[in-house]
């Protein structure tokens, strides 16, 4: 347990006070979180618990509790996983659309690293933690495709840099609104948290990270165009925001498209279908494909027959 104390200064009079602590903890704590604590008596003000919305004032003295965090053990399950590819280091799986990646508030169960575990019997890497074992770099729920995991701490560092210096291959599929004029164009925006909702990303240049989408056009559909987005960066949710930012949101997107969507998707159109990477041991080049999902084959196929 860590108790933190704060004297509020004239600077910060005024000031919503989970907004402070988030600001003051940096990357130590989501305001999210601070907010949590508050809900359960952790926040005090002049050793009087507090709201999260409660307005600072000069001198006031901020009492916050940060009580240990309780592992919760993820239990490895006996998911049906298709597996692109298995060797001692990496593993690389094709990801079902509403699969999530790893256990969270609220998807503790069914996860792929619930079945990861369970078929590679816990030997995956542990370097993000008990809650993301071999857990390099994720896709959304609703966004189906392929990812590599690491097996051992050696492959995960070697992938981390990978992602860092933006070697790997990660190429997308994806149907947008509307025609896009160019044949081929990249998207060069930085991308942080929605200052208007923080459950989003925006491009925005408020505590962001730059971050590069590369798009050429694959075939047009009338009022939508079915593309190919490459990353060079990976920001959370980065081809939807940037597609967004330049008027094409995804098809099946209701957080950065319209909230109407037509065709009854449950989520995004959007597949990760290429990924390479340099092995972590043979120092080979490796490049895997997956097929489009049927999902998305069955809205090729009503886009096409519209034309």
């Amino acid at each position: 347990m860590e108790v933190l104390t704060w004297v509020i200064e004239q600077e910060d009079k005024g000031k919503r006070i989970d907004i402070f602590v988030a600001e003051v903890l940096e990357e130590g704590i989501s305001r999210s979180r601070v907010q949590k604590l508050a809900e359960q008596g952790f926040l005090k003000v002049n050793e009087k618990a507090v709201k999260s919305n409660y307005k600072l004032h000069e001198k006031d003295v901020v009492v916050f509790t940060i009580p240990e965090i309780q592992p919760v053990e993820i239990v490895p399950e006996n998911i049906a996983l298709d597996i692109v590819y298995e060797d001692e280091d990496v593993i690389v799986v094709n990801k079902p659309q509403s699969m999530v990646v790893h256990p969270a508030p609220g998807h503790m169960t069914g996860t792929l690293v619930n079945g990861l575990l369970y078929h590679c019997k816990n030997n995956l890497s542990g370097i993000n933690g008990i809650q993301r074992p071999g857990i390099v770099h994720r896709i959304d729920k609703d966004t189906s495709g392929i990812l590599v995991v690491a097996k051992n701490d050696k492959a995960h560092q070697s992938l981390a840099m990978q992602l860092a210096e933006h070697s790997i291959t990660r190429k997308y599929h994806a149907v947008v609104f509307h025609a896009v004029k160019q044949e081929s164009g990249t998207v060069n925006q930085p991308i942080g948290r929605n200052p208007k909702d923080r459950k989003k990303m925006a491009v925005t240049k408020k505590n962001s990270r730059h971050a590069i989408t590369h798009y050429t056009v694959l075939e047009r559909l009338g009022n939508y165009t079915y593309i190919q987005a490459q990353l060079e960066t990976g920001r959370t949710h980065q081809i939807r925001v940037h597609m967004s930012f330049i008027g094409h949101p995804l098809l099946g997107d209701t957080v950065y498209g319209p909230k109407k969507q037509p065709f009854s998707l449950c989520g995004q159109a959007l597949h990760a279908k290429v990924l390479g990477f340099i092995h972590p041991t043979t120092k080979k080049y490796m490049e895997f494909e997956t097929p489009l999902p049927q999902y998305f084959v069955a809205l090729l196929e009503k886009l096409r027959k519209r034309m």
